[in-house]
């Protein structure tokens, strides 16, 4: 009995790692919310698939654990890496009084590398991520979170910066970080990461304000204080003697 928890990556089938992709192989079953099992249909012809929509997390992995219980290998599917804002710490939970089942965590490339790539290097030193969305995390915990990797002098990644409920999210949290971040600190942010309508965008801080091209599937990146911007590629030195 065993439930594969595997990060599919950004979606794009170049960016799965071939140890998600033999898991998914491997399974009898495919669970996952169906945007992310219809990113991987390529690999389902003949298994078993169950799907549900956004916000039914915890369903999603019951249904996984009863297929495993029944004695079928399960691959449960979820975008970036599924163990960063991803489904596998759920499972163990829901699993958790069913040690018989064997949780394999598959790791994928999740948003923040996926999407610095795309800008260029604004990750090589230190760096915090932070969710802005506030449905799991109470906001005045993310302001917290925010002021203090801000005044860390951390190169912040965000991710979740807006929705249709959550609009001035990303403007509260630029506003946030403003106080230890000057308003040109070089940032960036990319849409649709490794999928159709990829879109990449290097600004500042003070860009990041009443931008109504940020949306849910929108990754931001929040320089820090040696953050700079190279023949048009956001990078943060490391600080190497010679350079």
């Amino acid at each position: 009995m065993k439930i594969y928890v595997v990060g599919i990556g950004p979606g794009n089938s170049d960016f799965m790692t071939p140890m998600a992709r033999a898991a998914i192989e491997e399974s009898d079953v495919i669970v996952g919310y169906t945007l992310y099992v219809d990113l991987v249909k390529d690999l389902t012809a003949g298994k078993e698939v169950k799907s549900t929509a956004m916000k039914q997390e915890v369903d999603r992995c019951r249904m996984a654990l009863e297929s495993a219980l029944e004695g079928k290998t399960v691959a449960f599917v979820c975008s970036g890496d599924a163990g960063v804002y991803g489904m596998a710490g759920v499972m163990a939970e829901v699993a958790e009084d069913h040690p018989e089942v064997e949780i394999v965590t598959v790791p994928g490339i999740t948003a923040a590398c996926s999407g610095a790539a795309v800008l260029g290097a604004p990750l090589i030193h230190d760096f915090a991520v932070i969710s802005l969305s506030d449905l799991l995390t109470p906001w005045e915990k993310i302001e917290k979170r925010l002021k203090l990797a801000a005044e860390a002098d951390f190169v912040v990644c965000l991710y979740n910066p807006k929705s249709k409920k959550r609009h001035d999210y990303i403007d509260k949290a630029a506003d946030l970080m403003s106080a230890f971040k000057a308003w040109d600190t070089p940032c960036g942010y990319v849409k649709n990461i490794g999928r159709e309508g990829e879109t990449a965008v290097v600004c500042t801080l003070a860009d990041l304000k009443e931008n109504d091209d940020i949306d849910m599937f929108t990754t931001v990146f929040v320089g820090n204080s040696q953050t700079k911007v190279i023949n048009g590629k956001l990078v943060t030195p490391r600080g190497y003697k010679g350079v």
